[in-house]
């Protein structure tokens, strides 16, 4: 039975993320990423509280990415051009800012992790093993990164939640740490209100490009 058939026989649930608390975890995403990284880059790679907090960006990233991937009539080859075009214009930024080229940049992960989905939904295996088996070892979080999103594509199409704690049982062990664990009560908080709040299609990508050139700049030519 291919992927198609399964997907006809069990149609996606009604997200149990609306599209403002997605709005919503985005921006906690954003601000916590921000911190992390100007803690990285400004202060030496250490901040007390801003750091751990850092640790929730990537789960709430992942979590809005793969609610996204799940809506019904999702345009996957949309997602996959635009996380690809915008990563690489990112990844020269990311290399100036914390001088090194790998692991890429989370925008080229979340790309692989599209791909991926767009593989499994599709029943094409050698393009799921190439996205998800082999190039996830170039990018930021590597396997877990894009199994996480994959796993939770999956856990919102047909509601199966509990298949979320492998993927962040694999990002506590790549951490070091449980701080990511912070991502859940975000998610379910945010699940339970009705926010209404406005969508800037471009905004995330504008401001991740944006940050990583000052945080470049400042580690080039400010500090």
């Amino acid at each position: 039975m291919s992927a198609q058939d399964v997907a006809a026989r069990h149609p996606p649930a009604r997200s149990a993320l609306g599209s403002g608390a997605r709005e919503l975890l985005k921006w906690l995403a954003l601000l916590s990423m921000t911190g992390d990284h100007v803690a990285k880059v400004v202060f030496g790679g250490y901040v007390p509280v801003v750091s751990e907090l850092g640790r929730i960006a990537f789960p709430l990233f992942a979590l809005v990415m793969a609610c996204n991937l799940a809506q019904p009539g999702a345009d996957l080859g949309k997602s996959i051009r635009r996380l690809s075009a915008w990563g690489l214009v990112a990844q020269p930024l990311h290399m100036l800012a914390f001088g090194h080229w790998l692991p890429l940049n989370i925008l080229l992960t979340f790309c692989l992790a599209a791909v991926a989905v767009h593989a499994l939904a599709n029943n094409r295996q050698l393009l799921l093993l190439v996205a998800g088996g082999l190039l996830p070892f170039f990018v930021d979080y590597q396997w877990v990164g894009v199994a996480f999103v994959i796993l939770g594509w999956i856990a919102f199409r047909h509601r199966a939640y509990w298949l979320l704690a492998f993927g962040f049982g694999g990002l506590c062990w790549v951490n070091g740490n449980g701080w990511a664990l912070l991502a859940i009560p975000l998610a379910l908080a945010a699940a339970r209100v009705q926010w209404r709040l406005p969508r800037w299609r471009w905004s995330f990508y504008v401001y991740y490009v944006a940050h990583l050139a000052v945080l470049a700049a400042y580690a080039h030519w400010l500090r």
